[in-house]
């Protein structure tokens, strides 16, 4: 446990812009090291606070925290490039945290949603990175929205009476959404053929893939976090199925899988939160 925790506004630069952010500096000198990396567009608090929460419970344990806007997100300088593209600022803010702590031996990414494939991306060629968090992975396609929402969404809710009295109303139409619905399946499949929404070009043809190749190069440990509740995450789950990568890397020793059955996406209330935090630093401990 640490004794005193400092948090030191800091400015470093990537692609000639100034990056703003804050570092959580734990008393005594820490050997662990966590960079939040924050997807977009949004910056270093996170929604509900949950970067700030999650950097003041791990720094009150012990690790250095730098949570830190990317370019043309929050306080920091030039235009977001898109989270495709914040390579260069996932890599300028370790080198300022490790030039920051020589006494750092270990460093972690963690991230939320699309930062998840940057940080696949970076982790795959630092070898300073001794551990990823990835939190409900963006691998957003057109078929694949359409039917996590088809499976997760309508064929669940036309079981729930309230849901059956809108319809018996008129004032929802569940049959024409699943027709269009089952329409995007087919129309998005044929079309981008997996690749998602933002014009992402990947050497295999998916965002997902490319992920998943990444974290087959990289070596270090994975910790994959799931809200239950989320749809973005179920869009992961039917995704990494249809994957023989992914099948083979949620069975890979280096990578342990946490389940919050009733969390939303940005894990909103407090519980969830709770629940984050402490299974982020089990994992971290028990990587000593």
């Amino acid at each position: 446990m640490a004794g005193r925790v400092d948090e030191v506004p800091v400015s470093f630069r990537s692609e000639q812009m100034d990056l703003i952010g804050l570092l959580h500096m734990p008393d005594p000198s820490p050997s662990l090291g966590v960079v939040i990396v924050v997807g977009g567009p949004q910056y270093r608090a996170g929604s509900h606070r949950q970067f700030v929460l999650l950097a003041r419970d791990l720094a009150s344990n012990g690790a250095a925290v730098l949570r830190f806007d990317c370019r043309g997100m929050g306080d920091s300088g030039g235009n977001f490039p898109g989270f495709e593209r914040i390579g260069p600022d996932i890599a300028a803010a370790v080198d300022f945290i490790q030039s920051r702590i020589p006494s750092m031996r270990r460093l972690i990414l963690w991230g939320l949603c699309d930062a998840v494939p940057a940080i696949c991306a970076h982790a795959c060629h630092d070898p300073r990175i001794s551990g990823v968090v990835i939190v409900n992975p963006w691998v957003r396609t057109e078929s694949g929205h359409a039917r996590a929402k088809l499976k997760y969404y309508y064929l669940k809710r036309v079981l729930e009476a309230s849901f059956l009295g809108k319809v018996l109303r008129g004032r929802v139409h569940p049959f024409k959404s699943i027709r269009e619905l089952c329409a995007n399946i087919a129309l998005g499949s044929r079309k981008d053929g997996g690749v998602p929404h933002a014009g992402h070009s990947h050497t295999n043809g998916s965002l997902a893939e490319t992920m998943a190749e990444d974290l087959r190069r990289y070596h270090g440990s994975i910790l994959l976090i799931m809200s239950g509740r989320d749809l973005t995450a179920r869009e992961f789950d039917d995704t990494a199925h249809r994957s023989r990568t992914w099948r083979m890397l949620l069975s890979d020793r280096r990578l342990t899988r946490c389940d919050l059955t009733e969390a939303d996406h940005t894990f909103s209330r407090r519980e969830w939160q709770d629940k984050v935090f402490g299974s982020t630093w089990d994992w971290i401990k028990a990587l000593e």
